[in-house]
């Protein structure tokens, strides 16, 4: 009888970490349910548009004006995969993780590390009011005694490619690593990206409407216990 119990426990143990560490979708295909969106100029503009919406079961960022679209849940230890493109013009975005106090840089970015996806700069790190370290800080960041996390301040970190991205039109791969105080980040297979000491280890996830029109069609987590090598 208590072999058959401690059978019982084993078989109940392993089945929740498989469960745990299934993959889930953030978004839907079909509406924004799990997320809300922070945008300043809807606060004060009663015709502002929304900047995030659901299109052919994708979704897509219009760029303006300018905001976050932020998971309503906080994260941590996970890998989030993305799909995008720019189908039209060239422009920016980003993936912002560790996401949590909102509008705390230039009263719009919520406190996080941004994960870049302007058209030949994904990969950068931003600092928005959290930091994180990187081997050849000062070749990758500039001067350290311009470094900091606040308005006028050194906040971008370089990334490791030049090349790694797709011709506007295509889609791109971004997978994002987040494990304890170590973000990983990798475009279309290439590594662009790897910090460490981030002064958060947990928080929302949040995509940004910076001026041009991203589509997403990929938004997929996964937990995970150990950085891919």
């Amino acid at each position: 009888m208590e072999r058959k119990i401690i059978f019982v426990i084993v078989f109940i143990l392993i089945n929740a970490c498989f469960i745990k560490a299934q993959t889930i979708s953030l978004f839907n295909g079909k509406n924004l349910d799990g997320w809300h969106v922070d945008v300043p100029e809807m606060d004060k503009n009663p015709d502002a548009i929304n900047p995030f919406i659901v299109r052919d079961g994708m979704l897509v960022s219009l760029g303006t004006p300018g905001g976050h679209l932020i998971t309503d849940a906080v994260y941590k230890d996970y890998r989030l995969e993305v799909e995008y493109r720019f189908a039209g013009e060239p422009g920016n975005c980003g993936v912002l993780v560790y996401a949590s106090t909102p509008r705390a840089l230039y009263e719009m970015f919520p406190k996080s590390i941004e994960v870049q996806m302007m058209h030949e700069n994904a990969g950068d790190f931003w600092c928005i009011v959290e930091d994180i370290v990187v081997p050849d800080m000062e070749e990758r960041r500039g001067p350290k005694e311009n470094w900091g996390i606040t308005e006028g301040k050194g906040r971008r970190i370089i990334n490791l490619t030049d090349s790694s991205e797709n011709a506007v039109g295509e889609w791109n791969s971004m997978k994002i690593e987040c494990l304890q105080n170590q973000v990983k980040v990798w475009v279309n297979g290439d590594l662009v990206n790897f910090g460490y000491h981030s002064t958060a280890s947990e928080g929302q996830i949040a995509v940004q409407a910076e001026g041009s029109e991203v589509e997403f069609r990929k938004l997929e987590l996964t937990p995970i216990t150990e950085l891919t090598e």
